[in-house]
């Protein structure tokens, strides 16, 4: 029987979280600075400060995430809690990510309900809605990047996202129709480019 390799040094120096404390406030952290939408946060803390992922491995685990049921972020907390620590990473990780940001929202949806009615909110509230659009519109441009070797190719996988805009926002498809059809086209391609 031949005896295990040792692991090569690029997986030995890849960091990791180093407990399910550390994978807990990390998600805290994520989550509080998620204001106006946590995919560029996300993006940023885990694949380029933390480098717990490469791009590609986020762009596959988020791909993932949003279809599956329920939040996006939250489904990929949950997945990477589990990769790392199994259930009590994801348990961990699922806790950061919902445990303060909870109590924030509670908070501000009290005071929100009190001066919803000031011209001054309501102002400030369409001017977040700006630099999330921003922030959601730069990730998608950074995440690109990582479709450079996908099996699709370029070519491919721009077509795949412009008839997913295309049905999604100018058809006003509903997400239930275009992800079956565009989702199960674009892994059946794959599948078929991929080498056996």
């Amino acid at each position: 029987m031949p005896e295990p390799q040792p692991p090569s040094p690029a997986t030995e120096e890849r960091p990791r979280p180093r407990s399910t404390g550390d994978l807990f406030w990390s998600f805290t952290w994520l989550a509080l600075q998620g204001f106006g939408g946590v995919l560029a946060v996300v993006q940023r803390e885990l694949v380029e400060k933390k480098r717990w992922m490469t791009n590609e491995e986020f762009v596959e685990d988020w791909a993932v995430a949003q279809i599956m049921p329920g939040p996006n972020v939250v489904n990929l907390s949950v997945m990477i809690g589990d990769r790392y620590f199994g259930l009590r990473g994801a348990v961990a990780a699922l806790a950061g990510m919902l445990t303060f940001p909870l109590l924030l929202v509670l908070v501000l949806a009290i005071t929100y309900a009190q001066f919803a009615s000031h011209p001054a909110v309501a102002g400030a509230l369409r001017g977040m809605g700006a630099v999330a659009a921003g922030l959601v519109a730069g990730v998608g441009l950074k995440l690109s990047m990582a479709l450079r070797r996908h099996p699709l190719g370029a070519v491919g996988c721009v077509l795949v996202a412009a008839l997913t805009f295309g049905g999604m926002a100018l058809l006003r498809l509903p997400l239930a129709w275009v992800l079956p059809v565009l989702g199960g086209t674009a892994c059946a391609l794959t599948w078929r480019k991929i080498p056996a």
